[in-house]
């Protein structure tokens, strides 16, 4: 049994290896980028408008909603980092239904790499909400004696955000795959129906967590009152 999609290769010369993690990450980034390029291609503004269109919609005004909910101001600013993480994950959950795949979050590196995305995402747009000093000011919040502390725990939620999507995704693999040698007709679907009921929650809070980090860095310190000195 496969712990991760790593360990299954497809070529290999020297050190260099084409696995599975990587056939079906380019796989999947190749399939929503024409996916969304033909959904796209004949948007209309009218009352008639095609199915998937409607859908279409549906998605972007559900993640749009998410994100002003989590308390960033302007969600069409962060809807194309936060919406393209949510639909890979949820994606590749999906497609688990198709014989032989297997998906790319259920590999450390994968999920590393998104956390990693967000760990640039978050300093990126704290930046451009705050301005460099004042995003730096905020690490030495409330005293500069937490300076460390709080790089620490920058860095802890990039490795808990990868862990837990990696660690969610390969025990659904791992379950299916051990049901599929005791009882291979009845478990294995009830168990897949889970699993992308799993998959579909994990692609939500990975996002939402992103969301939630970003809105903490963009979010403009007032400054303090002075107190009202008495008549």
């Amino acid at each position: 049994m496969r712990l991760s999609p790593d360990e299954m290769i497809f070529w290999q010369y020297g050190f260099f290896k084409l696995n599975a993690t990587i056939v079906f990450t380019w796989g999947l980034m190749f399939v929503l980028a024409v996916g969304s390029k033909l959904v796209t291609r004949k948007l209309s503004t009218e009352l008639k408008r095609s199915r998937w269109q409607n859908l279409l919609e549906i998605v972007v005004t559900s993640i749009e909603k998410q994100i002003e909910e989590v308390g960033l101001d302007h969600p069409k600013k962060y809807l194309g980092f936060l919406g393209t993480l949510f639909l890979f994950v949820a994606a590749a959950s999906l497609c688990t239904v198709i014989p032989g795949y297997e998906p790319p979050t259920g590999s450390l590196s994968t999920t590393a790499a998104l956390a990693l995305c967000v760990f640039v995402a978050v300093p990126f747009f704290g930046i451009a909400e705050q301005g460099m000093g004042n995003y730096l000011k905020s690490y030495m919040d409330p005293t500069f004696i937490m300076l460390p502390f709080n790089i620490i725990s920058e860095i802890s939620r990039t490795l808990a955000l990868s862990v837990r999507l990696f660690g969610n995704m390969m025990s659904g693999a791992m379950i299916i795959g051990i049901l599929l040698t005791i009882t291979p007709f009845i478990f294995p679907i009830i168990m897949t129906v889970l699993g992308l009921l799993t998959g579909m929650v994990q692609a939500y809070i990975f996002s939402i967590l992103a969301a939630v980090y970003i809105a903490a860095a963009t979010r403009v310190r007032k400054p303090k009152s002075e107190p009202e000195t008495e008549q």
